[in-house]
Parts: C-alpha cells; sequence; structure tokens
C-alpha cells in the first residue's frame, strides 16, 4: 500500500473518532418522528457503504410490483439527498461501514385496506463482517414505515462527506397507536396540481400518516371525471391511487351530499331543486340517487316540486335530510363500500345510522365519546385543534389533541380508529399549501402513532425534536413552516433552521 492509501485511511478513522466525540453532548437524543413504541441504542457510529444494496433472501414477499424496491431507493435518495459524497467507503475498515440492509416481509400480499399490519422491527448491529441492518415486518407497509424510520438515523457528516448512521447498535420495535392516521386535502375550493399532491403525498410518508382524504368536490367546483355521468366534470374550474399506494397512503375520496353539491348541476342542472335553489340536491328526483348510484358503481322547501314531493311523503325539511342519507347509505352499502358521515347525521339522528357507520367528528368535543358510546367508530377531527386553515391553531394544541378524551371503556375505545388534521381550501392553493400543513400536521402525527405512555406531557418537551424533524423535511424539499408563529408564519428573523 503507497502512501496516499495510509494517508486516506488514517484521515478515516481519525473523523470517526471526532465524531464520536462531537456527538457525546447530544447521542442520548433522539432524533426519530415519530417516536417509535420501543427504542434501546448505543454509542457507535458506522459509515453508509457508498453502493448500499437491498438484501430479501428469507422474505414471502415477492415485490412483483417494486413497493419494496422503489421505496428502498427513495429512502436512500432522500438520505443522501443533495448532498455530496466524497467519502469512498472502499478504503473504510469494513467493519465500520453498513453494506446495505436486509428486508423479510412475512406476508406475500400488497393489498392495502383500512387495518393493515403496519409493525415492524428495525435493528442496526455494531459488529459484523459484512454488517447489514435488518428490517422484518409482517407487510410490505410495515416495512415501509421500517424504511422511513432507517432514512432518520443517518447523518451527513461535514467533515468526512459522508453518511454516518448514529446510535448503533439500534434496535427499534414499532407500531402505530390508531390504524387511522389522516391527512384532509381539499382541492374543490382552489385547484391543485397534480405534482403538489404528490409532494403531499410523500412528505405524509415521512411522518407516518396513512390516509389521504381528498375532498374532490363540494359547492364551489366539481373537477373529478366519472364517466358513468360525465357532464357532471362541467362543474370544475376550467388520478393516481397507485402513487399512494406505492408509499403505503389509503386514498378516501370524498364527495359530498346532499349539501356543498351546487357544482353537480352545472352539467345536470335537474339535480338542482331549481334554478335559485342549487343546492342541497333534489331529494325528490330519482335521478339523484341514480347518479349517486351510478357514480359507486337548505331550500327544498321553497321549490314546488320537492315541497309537493315532501308534502305527499309527509316529510319536512330536516326528516327529509335523514331520507336522503339513510338511501344513500344503503347504496354504498349494496356496492361495498364502507360509510364515513360528517358528525351532523349522528347529532341528528344516530339512531337510524347503520351500524357500519363511522362519524367524523369535527364539530367539537365530546362528540366522540357519545359516539362510541352509541357502538358506531369514530374518526376525530375537533376544528379547533386540528383544522390546519385555522392559522391561530398552534403546533402545541395539534400534539395535546387528545382522540380518546374522556374515553376509558377498552372495548369504547376501540372503536375510535384515529384522527385527521384537515387542510380546508377556501385560503391555500399550490403556493402556500404545504407551509400550512408543516411541521403542525406532524405534531398530530406523532398524537396518533407513538403509544401513549411515551408522549410528552408538556408539548415544549419534544420542541427541539420537532424543529429538527422540520429543518429535515426543509432538508427534503418540503416548505414546512417553522414552529414558532402562527400557521406557515415565515422566519422571525435570521438564524438557524433548528431555533424556528
Amino acid at each position: 500500500m503507497g502512501r496516499e492509501g495510509l494517508k486516506t485511511i488514517f484521515l478515516w478513522y481519525l473523523v470517526y473518532v471526532l465524531v464520536i466525540s462531537a456527538n457525546a453532548a447530544y447521542i442520548k437524543h433522539l432524533n426519530i418522528w415519530p417516536m417509535p413504541m420501543s427504542v434501546s441504542y448505543g454509542y457507535g457510529n458506522l459509515y453508509l457503504s457508498n453502493d448500499f444494496e437491498l438484501k430479501t433472501e428469507g422474505t414471502k414477499f415477492a415485490d412483483a410490483s417494486g413497493i419494496l424496491k422503489d421505496a428502498f431507493l427513495r429512502s436512500i435518495g432522500v438520505v443522501r439527498g443533495t448532498h455530496v459524497i466524497e467519502a469512498n467507503s472502499s478504503k473504510i475498515d469494513p467493519s465500520y461501514v453498513l453494506k446495505g440492509i436486509h428486508i423479510v416481509v412475512f406476508s406475500p400480499s400488497d393489498e392495502l385496506q383500512h387495518g393493515v399490519d403496519e409493525s415492524y422491527k428495525l435493528h442496526i448491529p455494531s459488529q459484523g463482517n459484512p454488517l447489514y441492518a435488518h428490517i422484518e415486518a409482517k407487510t410490505v407497509y410495515g416495512a415501509l414505515h421500517g424504511l422511513q424510520t432507517f432514512s432518520q438515523v443517518c447523518y451527513y457528516n461535514i467533515s468526512s462527506r459522508g453518511i454516518l448512521v448514529h446510535q448503533v447498535p439500534l434496535t427499534i420495535v414499532d407500531q402505530p397507536r390508531f390504524s387511522y392516521r389522516g391527512l384532509l386535502i381539499d382541492t374543490s375550493r382552489h385547484y391543485q396540481p397534480l405534482p403538489v399532491i404528490k409532494k403531499v403525498i410523500d412528505s405524509m410518508t415521512y411522518a407516518k400518516l396513512n390516509v389521504l382524504h381528498w375532498h374532490i368536490v363540494d359547492s364551489q367546483s366539481f373537477p373529478l371525471e366519472i364517466p358513468s355521468y360525465p357532464k357532471l366534470w362541467d362543474g370544475a374550474y376550467s388520478i393516481s391511487e397507485r402513487y399512494a399506494k406505492r408509499r403505503g397512503i389509503n386514498v378516501l375520496a370524498e364527495i359530498d351530499v346532499p349539501g356543498h353539491a351546487e357544482s353537480w348541476g352545472v352539467g345536470y342542472p335537474s339535480l338542482w331543486p331549481s334554478s335559485d335553489c342549487k343546492e342541497p340536491l333534489d331529494v325528490s328526483n330519482e335521478f339523484t340517487f341514480k347518479l349517486i348510484d351510478g357514480i359507486l358503481s337548505g331550500c327544498w322547501q321553497s321549490t314546488p316540486h320537492v315541497r309537493k314531493w315532501l308534502r305527499r311523503n309527509g316529510l319536512n325539511g330536516s326528516e327529509a335530510y335523514q331520507y336522503f342519507v339513510l338511501r344513500a347509505q344503503k347504496i354504498a352499502l349494496s356496492h361495498g363500500y364502507e360509510i364515513i358521515n360528517w358528525e351532523e347525521t349522528f347529532n341528528n339522528f344516530g339512531s337510524k345510522l347503520s351500524p357500519k357507520t363511522v362519524v367524523h367528528n369535527w364539530l367539537g368535543s365530546g362528540v366522540a365519546q357519545r359516539v362510541v358510546e352509541a357502538g358506531l367508530r369514530c374518526i376525530v377531527s375537533n376544528q379547533d385543534k386540528w383544522y390546519l386553515d385555522h392559522l391561530d391553531a398552534l403546533w402545541q394544541g395539534f400534539y395535546s389533541n387528545e382522540p380518546l378524551t374522556n374515553i376509558t371503556n377498552p372495548k369504547q375505545q376501540a372503536l375510535v380508529l384515529g384522527g385527521e388534521v384537515c387542510m380546508w381550501g377556501e385560503h391555500v392553493d399550490a403556493s402556500d399549501i404545504e407551509q400550512t400543513i408543516w411541521p403542525r400536521a406532524a405534531a398530530a402525527a406523532e398524537r396518533l402513532w407513538t403509544p401513549y405512555d411515551n408522549l410528552a406531557k408538556d408539548p415544549e418537551q419534544v420542541r427541539d425534536r420537532l424543529s429538527y424533524f422540520r429543518c429535515l423535511l426543509n432538508q427534503r424539499g418540503v416548505a414546512a413552516a417553522p414552529l414558532d408563529g402562527f400557521g406557515r408564519a415565515a422566519p422571525y428573523e435570521p438564524g438557524s433552521c433548528y431555533l424556528q
């Protein structure tokens, strides 16, 4: 070996020793978001190989669609990011180099449904030759979460120009507290370009959110093509579920009825009770229900033919609303769909709802408790804490909002599927959606993922870790706003990302 080779190796060992010394002050702090269920770790560091590879020997998952391989490449991509990788891992003692990651998935299926097992185990040893990180998961979607966690324990080292894995040996056993961890986006009030929606989906995976609730249509527009009723699209201002599935994100498409539906009548005016009364949809018109059936396969009293139909059927306005909802429920159930109703239906005629109904709480506190006492399932999105368009709702409130408040019966607790933060679109478009969502949505994401006993009782205890995650989002190209100030606030003054 020449003198140049000896010099290179000596510098690598020097860097390694300096890194350990520099990290000694904060090595005990885990910069992982959301916090896993169980973590044990050491104080060593490993270098990521320049040829970091994926191994899958022993797995039952064939990965015919490439979900796992793509997730691996994405994870390594965000770790390396825009960093200049000049470190040559072939010049380092192999006992300090992590050669790759070995992933074993025990289920052969890639079916993505609510309640799919998302648990995983991540182990990064400190010794071995060759050295591999290990992920075990019951499903590929648990493995995807394991890869996201792995990406957060990798750091760029400016001195060596290489990627380091800190705190080895590291073992993480993890699973979500709630099966439903959602983010609502609203493309009916402002157009959101497809690349923006895809970027939102990518950012959701970083925080382990798993449901994109897509509020596609509302009074203002109907920007969705329904082949069976093509003229509905006339209500638009001027798709790709596979993309989300490959990232472990369920897409829940919402089409509001009977209210918030003025845009439906642009292409089919007969859905309006009259030209002067454009919502709710005409409950007396059989075509209204025929159209709803096809999709799945206010002022009613002031409109003469609707008023006549109400009188003939002995219904007032609220009773007609109940009739509409219950009939729409039967149509949805006949096509094998799950039913989610906003809480007004439960508040007005909860005893009449199908027992399969999921009630989405948004108006205030106490509703979830009443829903589960009635034996129905519930999703929590109380607007005072988890509405992202409320810019005065601070991250501390997002973190502290507890879906199981006053629900102590274990059987009733199990009926709370989880929660959802809502990004209503009246005042957001492609220019500001990301900084309005993040980092406040991340605060709620930890509440929904991390075991209750592992959550901080005072949100300020996680400020530094959330700030670190916010900066990580920025590094990954996500326009997450500073923690301080109202939602989507600009930095207060010059300074480090980690101090804002």
